[in-house]
């Protein structure tokens, strides 16, 4: 595909996308097309199926109905072309392994079978350790790092993977001021070289700050478009079905306080 008919072409195309648990829909007709070179945030209440969204994008999930494409094509065609960066607290921390082999797993997926990495996949790695600061960690145990620096650790591990579409599942909760603006220069250099993110993220008033485009999600699309035109009172309550708690946040967030922290978990 040439680059000009690459640029056409939807990074992520959604189509009637329908997830079922034990038969019980957890989304359904889910439509979405996103272009290239967007940072897009997926935000909702728990159990709106922001996380079951990207894994069954991604193929980790079984799909009831529907389908979804990569750059016009399935994902199983070029599963290179994506990158991925997990919840923290899915990852076995106490597995022992280096900083550095964990980022180097990203390479894999360019390797041959059964070739190891080199020493050109070696500098890769410790090129993307140094975008999320943590080159001087390369030889320490996973488990030894805080966990804003085991989130950067796998940031790193997706961009070693030279994806053009990322998918990252909550990759700010619960990591420190300086983890997150380090993850969000990353993101936004990302978005500068072309690539697409999509972003499950729980905190309004930095979503507001952070995303090209929202996609409100309450088990089916509540609305997605650019942020300044989805980022409402109306389409937010509405997403979050009118929770009181949530008033006060919304409020804060759409007032001219919005880099006020304190973000709604969902």
């Amino acid at each position: 595909m040439t680059a000009d008919a690459d640029a056409a072409t939807p990074a992520l195309e959604i189509h009637d996308l329908t997830v079922s648990y034990h038969r019980k829909p957890v989304l359904w007709g889910i439509d979405v097309a996103v272009a290239p070179g967007q940072l897009v945030g997926i935000i909702g209440p728990n159990g709106a199926g922001k996380s079951t969204l990207i894994k069954s994008c991604m193929g980790l999930l079984p799909v009831s109905g529907g389908w979804v494409k990569v750059f016009g094509k399935s994902l199983r065609d070029d599963p290179r072309r994506v990158g991925y960066v997990p919840q923290r607290e899915s990852v076995d921390w106490d597995f022992p392994v280096s900083v550095l082999d964990v980022v180097l797993m990203g390479r894999y997926g360019r390797l041959g079978l059964g070739r190891r990495p080199g020493k050109a996949d070696r500098e890769a790695a410790r090129a993307c350790l140094d975008k999320v600061q943590l080159l001087p960690f390369a030889n320490r145990q996973i488990s030894n790092l805080s966990g804003g620096q085991q989130q950067r650790v796998f940031l790193a591990r997706a961009l070693a993977q030279e994806a053009d579409l990322y998918f990252m599942d909550e990759p700010f909760a619960g990591v420190d001021a300086a983890t997150e603006a380090a993850i969000i220069a990353v993101l936004r250099e990302l978005r500068s070289a072309g690539k697409t993110i999509l972003v499950v993220h729980h905190d309004l008033p930095t979503a507001r700050q952070y995303f090209d485009r929202l996609l409100l999600l309450n088990m089916n699309v509540v609305a997605f478009g650019p942020t300044e035109e989805v980022f409402t009172a109306e389409l937010l309550q509405k997403t979050y079905g009118g929770r009181l708690t949530l008033l006060s946040e919304v409020a804060q967030a759409l007032g001219a306080g919005a880099n006020a922290g304190g973000g709604e978990r969902a």
